[in-house]
């Protein structure tokens, strides 16, 4: 009976689908060797998906037979991803059995021969299998392991999407059809290792940081700092040294590639015309060559290469928010800074505790380099030139991705749905002097905006019809409650999403908006953050505004615009007393809700916050 289980115990691992939009994944990391012990909850192996890089985790116990895949490789969703079983199990059914293991091992083949052969001594290819045996799928796979060689030649018909050296430009939101280059984090010529961070991407809603997910010699830059990339377009090339980076380029789709051809056939010249360019016109520098400004300012002082001596952090940082945040304003370059939590964290007490003596020209260059990509969008509300009279002067100042996109669905918003407003006045005094005895318990100061958002997630699980949405040829009746809050940046707006509002507490949400606030302004909201919401607030009455109409976010079907309490007089028991009011507006689509259905969910939007114990019930 024993023997007969573990017959049946190996059990095939298939690349599952991370995000509603994932086709196929990259193994980031494997956190598992062939021939390792797994328990359940063990972490497999990191998956980067078209959204984000997730951890896998393990659902039975055994040990790690095969791997479909080796770093850096794609596979399939459905794929063949791992095989776990009983030590010594023979596999070779399970491997026949699952033919996407195949397309796994394919194009894993091509990169891990220079880096992962001399890893795992009994398999020389990407197929990686508990049985020493098992050498004739291997066998195989040297057969497409010139697949880097043909791109060495000019070819005219390369695919560029299936090479392993070639990094397009990724859709990092749902939006997301173009995205600028804010700036470099390596030049061409580079060493980049996995969790590298490539370079800082501007969507149409934040800036993101893209890390790459291969070791290699970054060979290729697809657009200078300020360029535009479409979605899919070549972004760079990260190699071996003497691949031949024309051929990819030619057989790329992008429109800048003649631009761009000069920088890999002369490698070490970009450094040098970069570090005359810092002596001569440093001016203009800052403006036309930005990712170049702090290697050339650095090796400028003479203290240069006791500072390269320093470094402890190379490649990906770990800092919390706080610290990252604390560096910035106090301009210290985190790569010098020692972490002292777990894994080498950096956090708040490292950065106060850090005396930045031997480091002057870098501390100038971390507060110079990050505003360099804006300077434009920078200058033209602080440094406006004064006109003398009767001059005509103006400043013009490129869109960011993020306005450009917030036009777009707003206009369409406006001009396809049919809007109407139901406006209400709401007596709010219950509500402050219930305010004021919650924050007495509560680890979390509330705020009446949190207030209104359990109100209003309460209020949509009695109205259904108001937590909806118009699909075109049907509506959608959302069950849960998925709450978008509107939260003003810089360069535009954002929506961070309170998932299942109804059931969590007030200091829960008071947490949460508080969190995505924060995150919101320091662009480090990832896309998941932003979507699948089902109604969205927006609050203007911090800023002294007594009403307003907001525009419907899409595809939602309603949004409550609310405006700030204000102290008027309002009859109660037949006399004039001062009061607390707040005024609130609904924007609805006419395709979907009717006037008497979003009267009905103001009513008793209006109930619970003028008696805000029937939340509790």
């Amino acid at each position: 009976m024993r023997s007969a289980k573990y017959k049946s115990m190996a059990e095939a691992i298939l690349m599952p689908r991370l995000s509603d939009t994932m086709t196929e994944g990259v193994i980031a990391a494997w956190h598992k060797n062939v021939g390792d012990t797994v328990k359940k909850g063990d972490l497999l192996a990191e998956i980067e998906t078209d959204k984000a890089t997730m951890e896998l985790e393990s659902y039975q116990e055994g040990v790690l037979l095969h791997r479909g895949a080796g770093d850096g490789s794609k596979l399939q969703v459905n794929d063949l991803l791992a095989i776990i079983g009983r030590a010594g199990e023979d596999v070779t059914a399970l491997i026949a059995e699952n033919p996407g293991s195949g397309n796994g091992a394919s194009e894993s083949t091509a990169t891990p021969p220079p880096a992962e052969v001399s890893q795992p001594s009994p398999a020389p290819a990407s197929i990686e299998t508990g049985i020493g045996e098992q050498a004739s799928p291997p066998a195989t796979a040297p057969v497409e392991q010139p697949v880097d060689k043909p791109a060495e030649k000019p070819v005219g018909d390369l695919d560029i999407s299936t090479m392993e050296e070639v990094v397009l430009m990724p859709r990092l939101s749902d939006t997301m059809t173009e995205g600028v280059i804010a700036a470099w984090n390596k030049n061409v010529g580079d060493a980049v290792k996995k969790g590298d961070v490539l370079a800082e991407i501007e969507t149409d809603k934040a800036t993101m940081e893209l890390e790459s997910y291969k070791d290699g010699t970054l060979l290729y830059q697809g657009a200078k700092p300020g360029e535009k990339i479409q979605v899919n377009d070549l972004l760079c090339i990260i190699g071996k040294e003497g691949l031949d980076v024309q051929a990819i380029v030619a057989a790329a789709k992008g429109g800048s590639v003649p631009q761009q051809e000069a920088a890999p056939a002369n490698e070490p010249a970009p450094q040098a015309q970069q570090t005359a360019a810092g002596e001569t016109a440093p001016q203009q520098q800052t403006a036309a060559s930005q990712p170049a400004q702090p290697q050339s300012a650095i090796p400028e002082p003479a203290s240069s290469q006791p500072q390269q001596q320093q470094i402890v952090n190379d490649g990906r940082i770990l800092a919390s928010p706080l610290a990252k945040k604390l560096a910035e304003e106090k301009g210290i370059d985190l790569r010098y800074v020692k972490g002292s939590a777990d894994n080498g964290r950096i956090v708040k007490s490292d950065i106060d505790n850090y005396k930045p003596t031997q480091q002057p020209a870098p501390q100038a260059t971390a507060t110079q380099t990050p505003a360099a990509p804006k300077a434009a969008e920078q200058q033209a509300p602080s440094q406006v030139a004064s006109a003398p009279a009767g001059q005509v002067s103006f400043d013009e100042v490129p869109v960011s991705q993020m306005r450009k996109t917030v036009a777009r669905r707003l206009a369409e918003s406006k001009f396809s749905a049919p809007h109407f407003y139901l406006t209400m006045s709401i007596d709010m005094d219950s509500a402050v002097a219930s305010r004021v005895k919650l924050n007495e318990v509560s680890k979390v100061k509330i705020s009446f905006n949190d207030i209104v958002l359990k109100a209003v997630a309460v209020s949509l699980k009695q109205h259904p019809k108001v937590n909806s949405s118009w699909l075109g040829d049907k509506i959608r009746y959302n069950h849960h409650v998925n709450i978008g809050v509107a939260v003003a940046v810089e360069e535009g707006l954002l929506v961070p999403v309170v998932r299942f509002a109804d059931t969590k507490s007030l200091s829960q949400i008071a947490a949460e908006v508080k969190d995505f606030a924060q995150r919101a302004k320091d662009k480090k909201l990832q896309p998941a953050d932003w979507e699948g919401s089902t109604f969205t607030i927006s609050n203007l009455g911090m800023f002294g505004i007594d009403e307003f109409t907001a525009i419907i976010n899409p595809p939602d079907a309603c949004i409550l615009a609310i405006g700030g309490i204000s102290q008027v007089p309002v009859v109660k028991n037949g006399q004039v007393v001062p009061g607390n009011i707040m005024k609130v507006t609904l924007s609805c689509d006419h395709r979907v809700v009717d006037g008497a259905t979003g009267s009905a969910f103001l009513q008793t939007l209006k109930s619970f916050l003028e008696e805000p114990l029937r939340m509790l019930v």
